[in-house]
């Protein structure tokens, strides 16, 4: 199916161009809050409003910012914004600040914000701008459910909290796997999705 050009900026993070598995961006994040499911949705929802609301900031500043301090600028618009969901994080659900602890703050160097502030938000207008910030914040999103689901189903028997192995599975002499909640299985985990989606999309195999 053709997409419009328009549409671009958000249809490709979401599988060609995606920021985790294809750039490998984000992937610091992408191992530390994936233990659980809860962490990874509201660490998207985070990166979602932080990205796509700076992306739209630096598009409409873009002509009056000068090029030799549009970094700090940029890190000084991202840090206020960081500083904001932070707070309503805090409002909204502090057990889960909590467990993101200084992950949410680390949202400042997260590379795929200020890649895409660079690369996109600073050439053009602000509702390409706009889909793009919120693109790439699904596209790493994504990556982060799914590891976070793999890996609480596995680990913890659970998904968002809830239990959903049967007793009788525990009861026969089935085990969580540990493992699984430690970071260096959402490393593997996610070395297994770039497997998966580079053999199925052929044009990002190295030659």
């Amino acid at each position: 199916m053709k997409i419009s050009k328009t549409w671009l900026p958000l249809v490709n993070p979401l599988s060609k161009d995606n920021p985790v598995i294809v750039q490998v961006l984000g992937i610091c994040s992408a191992l530390a809050v994936t233990a659980k499911l809860e962490p990874a949705v509201v660490m998207t929802i985070s990166v979602a409003a932080v990205l796509a609301f700076a992306n739209v900031i630096i598009s409409l500043l873009r002509n009056t910012i000068p090029n030799s301090i549009r970094i700090i600028v940029q890190l000084v618009i991202v840090a206020a914004l960081v500083v904001i969901v932070d707070q309503v994080l805090k409002a909204w659900n502090y057990e889960v600040s909590k467990a993101l602890s200084v992950f949410i703050g680390l949202i400042i160097t997260n590379c795929i914000i200020m890649g895409r502030l660079e690369a996109f938000a600073m050439s053009n207008r602000p509702w390409p701008a706009f889909l793009d910030g919120i693109g790439n914040a699904l596209g790493y999103g994504i990556i982060l459910i799914i590891v976070a689901f793999i890996r609480e189903l596995l680990g913890s028997g659970s998904i968002f909290g809830y239990q959903v192995i049967p007793q009788w599975w525990y009861d026969e002499g089935y085990q969580n796997n540990g493992m699984m909640i430690l970071p260096p299985m959402a490393l593997i985990t996610v070395a297994c999705i770039i497997w998966v989606h580079r053999a199925r999309n052929k044009d990002l195999q190295e030659k």
